[in-house]
């Protein structure tokens, strides 16, 4: 599995609230092994374990061993990341439910047991429940805690009634019940079978509070958040992690089934299948990974074409010529001309080879 991520907008929110309250900025960015630049583009990526560190740096800095939820109590999540922007659209809460759901992965990435059901409601034990649905929640209690104190506090401050009814929790206590009564609005039971609270139904049919957006708003975020989504599912993906892998291993003719499934921890098998299931094959991967590069070494002019045969792991000049006629249909170096020709670039004096 690829290294989760969290949206840089939501990590650069959790940092500015633990330097209000204290923390020496210089000192969280070091513990978290965060740098200022990683945090400034708000769609940008960080590091699960870099948001970890940066919350329990956090806590340790700023002396508030309850900063996770007061995370979630503090933040307005459409100033931290495009989901809540979005949410405010909805028309009711079954509506930001499922947009919360759909685009939850833009917030942070979990290990829910299927993609889109990060959370759920359930209809048991005589009530209606928002259930998180993290396998491993007790390894980072604080992303539960920012997450429902988020989803409580939001529809508070726009003017919602009390609507929780009871809280459970899996993991033990961690010294501040009474802040989790507080800020969510129920006694905590701790050490529970489950990460949830119920909720009143009559929340289910009641209409957004907060203004909505145009639907030209709309459609501009939820196409953005789409094509952001995308992206990160394309950058998960098995034939990414395999191109990655490809990449530095090119030039050395080592560009194996065998070894980049042995890389992945998988068996050549295993890495079939899985390829397999994205419509892919090792050998369409490394082929389409060639052809990529080559246009870019051809467009970039700064290797020979036998640089670039070598680059891309060919045995020698004529198999590169080869292979770049199948693709393109013409010559390494009558491609290269045709580049520098639709440029309107200066002919170079002298062609290498």
């Amino acid at each position: 599995m690829a290294e989760p991520t969290v949206g840089a907008g939501y990590a650069r929110g959790l940092l500015e609230l633990a330097v209000s309250k204290g923390a020496g900025r210089a000192a969280l960015l070091e513990q978290s092994g965060l740098a200022e630049a990683d945090l400034q583009d708000q769609d940008g990526r960080v590091a699960f374990a870099r948001y970890v560190a940066l919350m329990r740096a956090g806590k340790a800095l700023s002396g508030d061993p309850a900063l996770g939820l007061h995370y979630g109590e503090a933040v307005n999540i459409a100033d931290v990341s495009i989901v809540g922007l979005i949410m405010r659209s909805a028309n009711g809460i079954v509506d930001a439910f499922a947009m919360l759901n759909r685009f939850a992965p833009l917030i942070v990435e979990t290990d829910n047991p299927e993609p889109g059901e990060r959370f759920s409601l359930r209809h048991e034990q005589g009530g209606l429940w928002v259930v998180d649905n993290r396998r491993s929640a007790n390894a980072f209690p604080e992303l539960t805690e920012s997450a429902f104190a988020q989803q409580i506090c939001g529809p508070r401050r726009a003017g919602a009634p009390p609507f929780v009814k009871a809280l459970r929790l899996t993991h033990a206590d961690p010294g501040y019940g009474a802040e989790y009564e507080r800020i969510l609005g129920a006694p905590p039971v701790f050490e529970a079978d489950r990460n949830a609270y119920q909720v009143d139904e009559r929340l289910l049919a009641q209409k957004a509070p907060l203004p909505q957006f145009p639907a030209y708003v709309f459609g501009v975020l939820s196409e953005r958040a789409t094509a952001l989504l995308q992206d990160l599912q394309t950058a998960q993906s098995v034939r990414s992690r395999v191109e990655r892998l490809l990449m530095p291993v090119l030039h050395k003719g080592e560009a194996s089934m065998e070894a980049v499934a042995g890389q992945l921890g998988f068996s050549r098998q295993t890495l079939f299948r899985k390829l397999r299931a994205e419509g892919a094959t090792f050998e369409k991967v490394l082929d389409e990974l060639r052809h990529r590069l080559a246009l870019d070494y051809l467009s970039g002019r700064k290797v020979s074409l036998n640089e670039a045969g070598y680059l891309l792991g060919f045995s020698d000049a004529a198999a590169f010529s080869r292979a770049f006629k199948r693709w393109t249909g013409c010559s390494p170096r009558e491609a290269r001309n045709a580049l520098v020709f639709s440029r309107g670039e200066p002919w170079p004096a002298r062609q290498v080879s």
